[in-house]
């Protein structure tokens, strides 16, 4: 299957030069091949047909391409509604760089083309097949903790905001479209459980016109608090993964899996005795005995990081369903939106969905 990828920055480089070879050497389905790109930059241009790519001049040269069966879009968000419109009416189908488009409005729009033109149309959510995150959801459902109560997902660094658009309001720039597309979707695919609020607080610390990062505090009907931390000014990272249950917590601390889990033996310890605290004395947050728990090491989750663009081939070939269904992408898209409605206001929303 021979594809195109239009706009060739950085993502258009991982799906040439490691998601599609990674797929392509599993040999679960037909193989996909890049045939060429276009971008508006003539130099990126120019990089393509450095590589024995096709330099595609304009869009409409890939639409008249017969040979294309389908485009990766890999633009600024803003773009990517139009052109999936266009690849859609041209009979492309078309996997589009996340998130969509910038908001729940824009990407029932996309959803709508591909509806009416009759192709297939996916949204890039890789990281369902990230380790740490599947790994996480396997502690879950494994009740291993007992009833979990609380899960923190946290990605932080101190290299400040991306540059070029993504420091751009209209392009969908800001850290929620950034990062937060994928840690909500992951949030929501954690557990089958509404959410019943949204609570956000932005922070513009580098005083540009979108946020460097984010603070989000999701509620579901099971009532399990999820928060989301996302911070590009932060020089000492807390731990990735944080999940606390009645019976023990999970602790990933980053993307190596580095971490360790603990449960308790014995709930209630009547041999407890107290430390010194500070300028005072605690039982109650002083150090377990070490025969009342039992500490396991992380054991990371198979991951399939194929599986997408083999759902994508064989959707295409035989009318699978695709694999990032259309009702999550629009849950995950309302959910930024209120978040950015709740960061505006500054308050809690309620509203179950």
């Amino acid at each position: 299957m021979k594809i195109a990828i239009i706009g060739f920055g950085g993502m258009a480089g991982h799906h040439l030069n490691h998601i599609i070879p990674r797929y392509n050497d599993a040999n679960v389905g037909e193989k996909v091949e890049v045939k060429g790109v276009y971008d508006i930059k003539s130099e990126r241009r120019q990089a393509a047909r450095d590589l024995g790519l096709v330099a595609y001049g304009s869009p409409e040269e890939i639409w008249k391409d017969d040979e294309v069966e389908a485009v990766v879009i890999a633009t600024p968000n803003d773009m990517h509604l139009p052109y999936t419109e266009e690849a859609a009416r041209h009979g492309k189908h078309v996997i589009s760089e996340k998130p969509a488009s910038n908001s729940e409005l824009l990407v029932s729009k996309m959803y709508e083309a591909a509806e009416k033109y009759g192709i297939v149309f996916t949204p890039h959510q890789n990281r369902r097949w990230d380790c740490d995150y599947l790994t996480m959801k396997e502690i879950l459902d494994s009740d291993v903790l007992g009833r979990v109560y609380r899960i923190e997902s946290r990605v932080m660094g101190s290299n400040g905001i991306p540059g070029d658009w993504r420091k751009i309001d209209a392009q969908g720039g800001g850290m929620m479209l950034d990062w937060g597309v994928h840690l909500i979707d992951q949030a929501l695919l954690m557990t089958d459980a509404k959410v019943v609020s949204v609570d956000c607080s932005y922070s513009y610390e580098e005083k540009e016109e979108v946020e460097d990062g984010f603070d989000l505090e999701i509620v579901f009907e099971n009532d399990i608090s999820y928060r989301i931390v996302v911070d590009t000014n932060t020089f000492v990272s807390l731990p990735r993964w944080q999940m606390y249950g009645l019976n023990g917590t999970a602790c990933i601390n980053d993307w190596k899996l580095n971490g360790k889990i603990v449960t308790c033996l014995q709930r209630f310890d009547d041999k407890l005795e107290g430390i010194k605290a500070g300028n005072g004395f605690t039982k109650t947050m002083a150090d377990r005995r070490k025969e009342t728990v039992k500490e396991s090491p992380i054991v990371p989750a198979t991951v399939r990081a194929w599986e997408f663009y083999a759902n994508f081939v064989r959707a295409i070939r035989n009318g699978e369903p695709t694999i990032v269904k259309k009702e999550q992408v629009l849950r995950v898209c309302h959910l930024m939106d209120l978040a950015k409605e709740s960061a505006r206001r500054r308050e809690v929303i309620k509203e179950t969905f």
